[in-house]
Order: structure tokens, then sequence, then C-alpha cells
């Protein structure tokens, strides 16, 4: 659990430390002054989408703002996992800690038989994909180049263009992917 009051001092220090108001950050952050202040005084919890908006503002790091300084260990059980069921009947299951500023993934897929998951957009450069298939047989496609891949085959690519998966087999198809994916930031007011 974080605790509301030092992340409030880190925003607070972070923002006298650039001389910046709480009017001026919360224009630099697209957040009201009402909410920044409440955060500043840890009364409010803020979402995750406030606090990147809030480090781009202060053109600091999200993991600047969230980081304990010690050598924090984040645990997420299997019970905890988000798995999701996609439109198509297929499944995939986050089974990585969500950690805040950390913009990786590692993802456990399963296709049915004869399934295409669709196309995923190209993500801002500098993201990568490593791929690994447990079962089954997947057709992994980057922009126009399609690759068929079978158990214990493994692939990498910058995702930073269209991608898809499918499975062309006859049995269900599960594969691992490990994200690594960036998140363009938006430019800072001035």
């Amino acid at each position: 659990m974080m605790d509301l009051v030092e992340l409030g001092r880190r925003i607070q220090t972070a923002r006298l430390d650039r001389a910046l108001t709480l009017q001026a950050l919360a224009e630099a952050a697209s957040v009201s002054v009402s909410m920044l202040s409440s955060v500043e005084r840890g009364q409010k919890a803020p979402t995750i989408v406030v606090l990147a908006r809030i480090a781009d503002g202060l053109g600091v790091p999200l993991t600047d703002l969230v980081a304990s300084g010690g050598q924090g260990v984040v645990v997420r059980r299997a019970a905890d996992q988000e798995v999701v069921d996609e439109p198509g009947g297929w499944q995939r299951t986050i089974l990585t800690p969500v950690v805040p500023g950390v913009n990786f993934e590692w993802i456990r897929t399963t296709l049915p038989p004869g399934c295409d998951a669709g196309e995923f957009p190209a993500y801002a450069p500098g993201s990568h994909e490593f791929v690994v298939v447990q079962s089954g047989t997947l057709r992994l496609t980057i922009g126009a180049t399609s690759s068929a891949l079978s158990p214990g085959d493994s692939a990498y690519f910058a995702a930073d263009v269209p991608h898809s998966y499918a499975n062309t087999g006859a049995t269900a198809c599960t594969y691992y992917v490990a994200a690594l994916i960036m998140r363009p930031r938006r430019p800072r007011r001035v």
C-alpha cells in the first residue's frame, strides 16, 4: 500500500524545487488545483493516470514519485492475476505485478483453434515484444511479414509497427509475450 502522505510530500517537494505554484503545476499536468492540493496533503489517492500527468507536469519519471527508496518487492499472487476473456473466445492473463512507471508486462495468451486475435496497433518507438510458444501453432505477423511458430519457438520484434497473432492449427495455442511498451510523452506546456 502506498503511503499517501509520503507521496504528497514527494510531489510537493518536486514542485517547490522547480519553483512552481500549485496553479502552474496543475495547468502543466492537466489536473485541477483542488485535486493536486488534495494529493499533496495526502488526502486523496490519485489514479495512475493522474500520477502520470503530475510526473509529466514536473518533468520527472513516474517512478521518482512512487519509488519507496528501499529494495521493494512487488508480489502478484496467482489468484490476483488479471484474466481477460476477449471476443472470439481467446483469453489473456497478465502475469506480472503492476508497477507504476514500469512499462513491462508478462502475458500468457491462449487462442482456440482457428482463432485470429486481430491486429494490434503500432506502439510508441522504443517498444519491444518477445514471444515464446508453449503449445500449438502461432502465426505472428509483423507489418507485412508472417512467421509460423511451433512449441518452443521464440521471436523478438520492435513493437512500433502493427502486429497480429493467430492460431492456424487444429488445437489450442498458448504463448507468452514479454512486452516493454513505451508510451509517448505528452508535450510539456510552457
